[in-house]
């Protein structure tokens, strides 16, 4: 067995980084910006004003003082003449500044009178103004890899961008093994049970910014996994649940190095998970042998083949970002293995569940974190730190 580092350091090594594509703005977001994008334009384009009021000149804003309105400037229609001393222009929010104007009285502190206004006694300081290119100006760049949130694409579309280079999604295929397994909505045997890690991974790698099948269920026999195996060709990565153990029906690995599968290591010193196997397909994809118990499938899913994802992206190569809570109940001292405990965390207080078998989908489901226990780790006592995998 090895250790959950070293398999990652592994699964690094297998992991194939993606070429690009573009895309439209429109489609950017959840993706990963593959090349620097470069502003257009300044944002704001012109000077404008913050609020509604009057643009005048700085000089002539005094309290009291009076001037005459010669026009206005709203969003989208400028005022086109340039102020000269005694004047004012109506300004609203966002519209551009006119020419001679250096400052923007609040409509609050003025009285109007036809086309004259007054100033109030107490004027602040101003000047509310927005100078051109306060948010960013032309030339200045967006930088990969960075994955795109709504805001990023709300600032692309102000830089002007239209279409993004971004990296092209990981295509996986998940693989469900055993003549136990039926669909979701069919009526299983008397020894059947529903076939539910594959749908938890989907979902999992759908919210990586994968694009995730699921092919048929391969039953325990050669010539199905032959033909399971066959239909994933063009995958990047292979996800296979189940069959990775030593009994007589685990025929994937079998099957996968008949098939010409490069293994990289098999069977990692962690629970749930331990039966974890990664090699290299003659097509090219990355193999991951998840373990068939739906807890096991999981937590692989979250140790091991996110962070896959995100170095096929090009978000690097790193672990599942871990954080830190302390301890609400005490705990046992734990064995050989690193242990992934399925746990509640409320403010900065963690506890972990009582029951921890690898099958309690139940369990999986009410939990947000994973309890992460060194191998040999001592007790624990309650208010004590311990990290964890946010889920």
């Amino acid at each position: 067995m090895i250790s959950v580092s070293d398999a990652l350091a592994h699964l690094f090594d297998l992991a194939r980084p993606l070429p690009s594509e573009v895309v439209p703005l429109s489609q950017g977001n959840g993706r990963v910006l593959a090349a620097p994008v470069t502003a257009r334009r300044d944002q704001p384009p012109f000077s404008a004003s913050a609020m509604d009021g009057y643009a005048v000149r700085a000089a002539e804003a005094a309290p009291g003082a009076q001037l005459i309105v010669v026009g206005e400037s709203a969003a989208g229609r400028r005022f086109d003449g340039v102020l000269a001393p005694g004047q004012a222009v109506r300004i609203f929010t966002g519209a551009p500044l006119p020419g001679g104007a250096d400052r923007v009285i609040l409509q609050e502190d003025v009285t109007r009178a036809g086309d004259l206004i007054t100033l109030g006694d107490r004027l602040d300081t101003g000047p509310h103004i927005r100078p051109a290119g306060a948010d960013f100006c032309a030339g200045e760049t967006m930088e990969p890899p960075r994955l795109l949130r709504p805001a990023d694409i709300a600032l692309l579309a102000a830089m002007n961008i239209a279409e993004l280079p971004v990296t092209r999604r990981p295509v996986v295929a998940i693989l469900a093994t055993g003549d136990e397994l039926v669909m979701p909505g069919e009526d299983p045997g008397p020894d059947q049970i529903i076939a539910s890690n594959s749908f938890g991974l989907q979902a999992m790698l759908r919210d990586l910014g994968a694009e995730a099948r699921l092919l048929p269920i391969a039953r325990d026999t050669r010539a199905s996994l032959e033909t399971a195996f066959s239909l994933a060709d063009d995958a990047d990565l292979l996800l296979t649940i189940g069959g990775a153990s030593v009994g007589d029906h685990d025929l994937v690995g079998e099957v996968a190095a008949a098939l010409g599968m490069e293994r990289s290591f098999y069977k990692i010193a962690m629970r749930p998970g331990k039966p974890l196997m990664a090699g290299h397909l003659t097509s090219g994809a990355t193999m991951i042998g998840l373990p068939g118990n739906p807890v096991s499938a999981m937590v692989c899913g979250h140790v091991f083949v996110a962070p896959v994802i995100r170095a096929m992206l090009g978000l690097g190569r790193a672990p599942a970002p871990r954080a830190a809570a302390v301890l609400a109940e005490d705990l046992p001292a734990n064995g050989p293995r690193e242990h992934y405990m399925r746990a509640d965390v409320q403010g900065d207080r963690l506890t972990a569940f009582a029951r921890q078998d690898s099958s309690l989908l139940t369990v999986l489901a009410r939990a947000n974190a994973l309890l992460i226990r060194p191998p040999h780790d001592p007790a624990r006592e309650a208010g004590q730190s311990v990290d964890y995998l946010p889920l």
